[in-house]
């Protein structure tokens, strides 16, 4: 994972944060349009999610990361693409959450996270108007995600060790957020095909163990290879969707 000080202007002075960003994976093949938007809507979802999951750990150093990384590494991308989406603007939002979570408000914080959330609902409902597939198109978007978790999770293992664990809480997310996504469908995907469904299911299960807290062991549960690996059975299975 790239490290870098991003400077983002979070309330009316400058909030000054260290941040670790995403790993730079090789570049894949082109996203279709609406899946690319789709997927960095899912990108956002998994760090705030994760920022949550620290937040409730009362660990808001680390919380602060992850609800950082929407503004400094993904807003910028889609801004010109919300209205297509019948989107409103967000970056509002994820401003108030990072200054919340930088003051550590507790009181606060419910309302700020619930603006982020109705945020990403409103692109999830502009996505859904335009899918004439919702399920395909989900697992789609879901194997998109899943494809940065290896170099993600390679980043953050040096020398048999969680040298890293901002990486690995960056995989973990994706990892949770793409199963999350699937089993939002899974009932039509069992309609379709009930064997495929199954051997995701299996797959995430062997995945998930290396993910299993939000706090890094301190040496891999799965080496990068395993990990891969599983990755790539579950978008095998997926494709029989």
């Amino acid at each position: 994972m790239r490290l870098r000080i991003g400077l983002a202007a979070v309330v009316a002075g400058a909030l000054m944060v260290a941040t670790v960003g995403h790993a730079q994976a090789p570049v894949p093949a082109p996203l279709a349009p609406d899946v690319a938007f789709a997927r960095s809507v899912a990108v956002i979802r998994a760090d705030i999610a994760t920022g949550d999951e620290l937040v409730q750990r009362r660990d808001w150093a680390a919380a602060l990361r992850h609800v950082m990384f929407p503004l400094e590494e993904v807003y910028a991308d889609i801004r010109a693409e919300l209205r297509h989406y019948k989107t409103p603007p967000f970056d509002g939002a994820l401003r108030s959450l990072a200054r919340v979570v930088k003051a550590r408000n507790v009181k606060e914080y419910p309302e700020a996270l619930q603006k982020v959330e109705k945020a990403l609902a409103a692109a999830d409902a502009g996505l859904r108007a335009k899918e004439p597939s919702w399920p395909s198109f989900t697992v789609r978007v879901a194997v998109a995600l899943l494809r940065t978790v290896p170099e993600e999770y390679e980043d953050a293992v040096v020398d048999d060790r969680i040298a890293r664990p901002v990486s690995y809480q960056v995989a973990r997310g994706f990892v949770r957020e793409a199963e999350r996504m699937i089993e939002g469908v899974a009932a039509e995907l069992d309609a379709r095909n009930a064997e495929a469904l199954r051997g995701v299911r299996e797959t995430f299960a062997q995945l998930k163990p290396a993910f299993a807290s939000v706090n890094a062991p301190k040496q891999p549960v799965l080496d990068v290879a395993g990990v891969r690996n599983r990755v790539s059975h579950i978008e095998a299975a997926a494709a029989k969707f």
